[in-house]
Parts: structure tokens; sequence; C-alpha cells
């Protein structure tokens, strides 16, 4: 019997860790002010389960008290490896670039590719910081940022802008596209379009359809001489295919920039010389520089 009762009295062993567990979840639910409780059986609670991240509007970022102190240190907190500290760090960069923006110039390009670093990172509370961040940057430099020195840093960013307003994390989409928005306002036009002209046709068709908006809302900012600079013919050609597109937001983009080289075209003043219509004009010039479906498409845009 002694035996038996051994072997009865196995299967009571491995339940004793649940009853920790249950401990464990219980402490979890401890409010901060139990921690100077000194009980060893305790569970710790981890810190960063208690850090809360302000996400502070671009109207409520206060000037710095000492930036040229502040920015000795600037580069290196941003690439600590602490994320709180990053988090915290970014909005030291906000401040910069929004009320000392002559303290950052030399590091933009720097700046650009830590804050792609920072959207990559899976922590959601981080990755929102740096695309607001990336908003304040471009209102503060604008077409600083497409020099040459920068000009690959900016590609990455905008690829990482891109990619972030077409997932589906909610709250860091929604911040993305007012991050696009915010460079379309604030850079001009005609380079941006250069730029967007290469993610208009990506391979991922989300990142294609983010571009495709950006890139209507750049055309409908261009008066009929700077369409002319960067090509008619190339913006209805660009318009043509994105109406193909699978998505239907890259449609609706399509169907915007034809809408909007459409209405230039109208004020183009060569065509009041001649004996056609606008909209005779348009034909002319769809059916000259386009397949016979794609004119059709694009001429029945502005006719109905």
């Amino acid at each position: 019997m002694a035996l038996r009762s051994l072997d009865n009295a196995l299967p009571l062993t491995p339940e004793r860790p649940k009853k920790i567990a249950k401990i464990s979840v219980l402490t979890t639910k401890t409010k901060p002010c139990d921690f100077s409780v000194n009980d060893e059986n305790m569970a710790p609670v981890p810190v960063s389960g208690d850090v809360v991240i302000d996400y502070v509007s671009s109207e409520d970022l206060k000037p710095l008290d000492d930036p040229e102190i502040q920015i000795q240190s600037l580069m290196g907190d941003l690439e600590s490896k602490d994320w709180i500290k990053v988090c915290e760090s970014l909005n030291s960069t906000r401040r910069f670039a929004l009320h000392h923006s002559t303290f950052l110039l030399p590091t933009l390009e720097k700046i650009m590719i830590i804050l792609v670093k920072a959207m990559k990172n899976p922590r959601s509370a981080l990755c929102k910081t740096s695309i607001m961040t990336a908003s304040d940057i471009f209102k503060s430099y604008g077409h600083d940022l497409l020099e040459s020195s920068t000009s690959e840093a900016f590609d990455q960013l905008l690829l990482q802008l891109l990619l972030k307003s077409s997932q589906d994390k909610r709250f860091v989409c929604e911040e993305a596209d007012k991050a696009l928005l915010v460079m379309v306002t604030s850079i001009p036009p005609l380079p941006l379009l250069k730029k967007l002209r290469a993610f208009v046709s990506h391979t991922n068709p989300r990142v294609r359809a983010k571009a495709a908006v950006s890139f209507a809302q750049c055309v409908s900012k261009m008066g009929l001489e700077v369409m002319k600079e960067f090509g008619q013919v190339s913006l209805i050609e660009i318009a043509a295919e994105l109406l193909n597109d699978r998505l239907p937001e890259a449609r609706e983009a399509a169907r915007s920039t034809v809408t909007s080289v459409y209405k230039a075209f109208e004020g183009d003043e060569e065509l009041k010389n001649l004996e056609l219509t606008a909209v005779e004009s348009w034909q002319n010039f769809c059916t000259s520089n386009l397949s016979p479906i794609q004119a059709q498409s694009l001429i029945k845009i502005v006719s109905t």
C-alpha cells in the first residue's frame, strides 16, 4: 500500500506551479504603490508596462530653454537602446524642428534615417511618435529634404510612411496619412512629384494606392506651367495606368489627377487660338498620346 500511496501522490507535484501562476496573475493587477511591500513571493511587475507615452500635438510643443546644450546630446539619445528615451528624444527633435530649426540642418540626413528605423520598430508608440516627428520635419524643412545630400534618406522615409499608411493598425495608419498630407502641403509639388513617380508603380498595391493619393494631391497644387515642366503626357499616362488598378483608392486618385490636368488644360492660352473647344482639344490630346481604350477612359472622366 505504501507504493500505491506514492503513485497517487505523483500527480500532486505538477499542481504546485499552478498556485504560483494564480498569484502572479493577481500581482500584475496591483497598483504601483504596492512596490513598497517587500514580498519575495510577489512577481515583479515590468516597469515598461506602466509607461504611458504622451502624443503631444505640434501646437503644444514649446521652445527649448537651452537648445545649444541639448543639441549636443540629441543624436546620442536618439540612438539609445531604451525606446522610451528615444520617444522623449523624438519629441525634443520636434521642438528643435519647430522652434530652433537651424540646429538640425547639419543632421537632417541622420535624423531621417533614425526616423525610418523607429518606424520599423514593432512598438506602436515609438512608431507613431516617429511619424509625428516626420510631420514636423516636413513643416520646417520642406525643399531642404530633397537636396542631394538628403535625397536617398528621404526616399526611405517616404517608403516607410507609405507602408505605415497602408497597414492595419488604425492609429498608426491615420497618423501616417496625416504626415503624407503635411508632406504634400510643405514640399514644392514638382520635385515631390518626381519622387512619388517611382512609388505609383510600386509592386505593393497598397503602397501604390497611397502613393497615387499623394500624387493626385500634388497635381492639384500645380499650375499649367509646372505641369508642362513635369510633362502633361507623363501625367495622363500615369493616370491611365492607375485607372486600371485593382484598388479603388488608386482609381479614385487617378480620376482626381485627370480632373486636375484637364482644369489646367482648359486654361491654356494656346487653345484659344484654335477653332476647337476645350473638350475637343482634350480628346485630340488623349487620343494622340494614349491607346484608344485609355484615351476613352480619360475623355469620359471630364465629360461626365
